[in-house]
């Protein structure tokens, strides 16, 4: 008997994302999961208790399509106060499953088959297959370890007359870099120039560290961007919760009701008690933000100096979740394969960034490893490392 191929053609290539087969091997063998970019603790204690009311209060039931009240003006809200971007909660913004049906659901509404997306590369592996569910062709902009600076000959090269959009996340996965003004004026100038759209993936906007030399800027808030750019968050990243799987959409209203459009045939609706306690926590004070930023940065600070210590090259990220270390020492050649033994052979389960790269040979040698964790798991996790050298 044959195995059935994926139905979608373009989708032939993609399988089973190594998120999946690497937490579920790292959970078979007891492995430490430095691979997946989720954290091993709670977030903050009044966002939690809201979701316990929230539930109680019968908040159980579907949610209005477009989100609940409450969270769109917490998200408007949360612009306004933050970046100074101002939007009309009841047609400028959309709460979606997470930022992944976001990117989905913008993408789907507004590619068509032919149009090119410039992406930077290394990329969030969906974005890669969006595009490709949307018949749209990636145009890949590379982003060189270990200081990521963007290459305005190669980001102009990446335009053409068929380029529909752009797709930008920053701070950035895998690389932990933080877009410069500069670089996201750029950016915006080509946009400009091709008339082309920016979504901005920003779900890590509260997760820059204090010695980044680099702020966030949100893309929407630069002239002349804000009726090109489509902007997306997430309550999992900002507030430890990736489970609820929160994220919103943010930008035109014509263009996210066209998101509006595609989303309801994807999941329609979801999360409905975490609605309401992700905006009981977009509504907290920036303290809070503050803290959970500073406690992230303690166990990335944690993991680069257990990593250096074996004798490894790192690039030291300014935000989000993720190290990426160099192997290459260590002779490693095919971080890869070596990914893949890795759990068996070390107990221990992180990520190629060949995973998230076209050229894969630039990439070969260098390994994401998530610091989202516990100290004495991170402990041990570098312990078992160790081993693998």
């Amino acid at each position: 008997m044959t195995t059935p191929s994926l139905g979608h053609p373009t989708l032939a290539e993609f399988g089973t994302t190594i998120f999946a087969e690497r937490s579920a091997l790292a959970s078979a063998l007891d492995a430490v999961n430095l691979g997946q970019g989720f954290p091993d603790h709670d977030g903050p204690a009044e966002v939690l208790e809201a979701a316990r009311a929230a539930i109680a209060e019968g908040h159980n039931q579907y949610p209005p399509g477009i989100g609940v009240p409450a969270l769109l003006q917490a998200v408007a809200d949360h612009q306004r106060d933050w970046y100074g971007i101002d939007l009309d909660p009841t047609s400028q913004v959309l709460v979606t499953v997470g930022a992944t049906e976001a990117i989905a659901s913008v993408v789907l509404a507004l590619l068509r088959p032919g149009d090119e997306v410039v992406v930077f590369e290394p990329y969030y592996d969906s974005y890669a297959a969006t595009i490709a569910l949307a018949g749209g062709d990636r145009r890949t902009v590379p982003l060189r370890f270990p200081d990521w600076a963007v290459d305005e000959a190669a980001l102009r090269a990446a335009f053409s007359s068929r380029t529909r959009m752009v797709l930008l996340n920053s701070p950035h996965n895998p690389t932990g870099k933080v877009f410069t003004r500069d670089e996201l004026e750029l950016v915006a100038r080509l946009a400009r120039e091709h008339d082309a759209l920016v979504v901005t993936d920003e779900v890590y906007e509260h997760l820059v560290f204090t010695d980044s030399p680099t702020p966030h800027v949100p893309m929407a808030s630069l002239p002349g961007m804000h009726e090109r750019t489509l902007t997306i968050g997430s309550a999992g990243k900002t507030f430890s919760v990736t489970g609820w799987k929160v994220g919103w959409v943010s930008g035109p209203a014509d263009l996210v009701a066209a998101a509006r459009a595609v989303k309801q045939f994807l999941t329609y609706v979801g999360s409905g008690p975490f609605q309401h306690a992700t905006a009981t926590g977009l509504g907290l004070p920036r303290p809070v933000f503050d803290r959970i930023a500073a406690d992230l940065q303690a166990q990335r600070d944690r993991l680069c100096v257990g990593l250096t210590s074996m004798g490894l090259p790192i690039s030291r990220p300014d935000g989000g979740y993720f190290v990426i270390a160099d192997l290459a020492d260590w002779g490693v050649d095919d971080a890869l394969a070596w990914c893949r033994a890795l759990p068996e052979r070390a107990g221990v389960a992180a990520i190629p960034v060949s995973v998230f790269s076209d050229d894969k040979e630039s990439v070969r040698s260098l390994v994401r490893f998530a610091h989202c964790k516990r100290p004495e798991v991170l402990d041990e996790g570098l312990r078992r490392l160790a081993k693998a050298r």
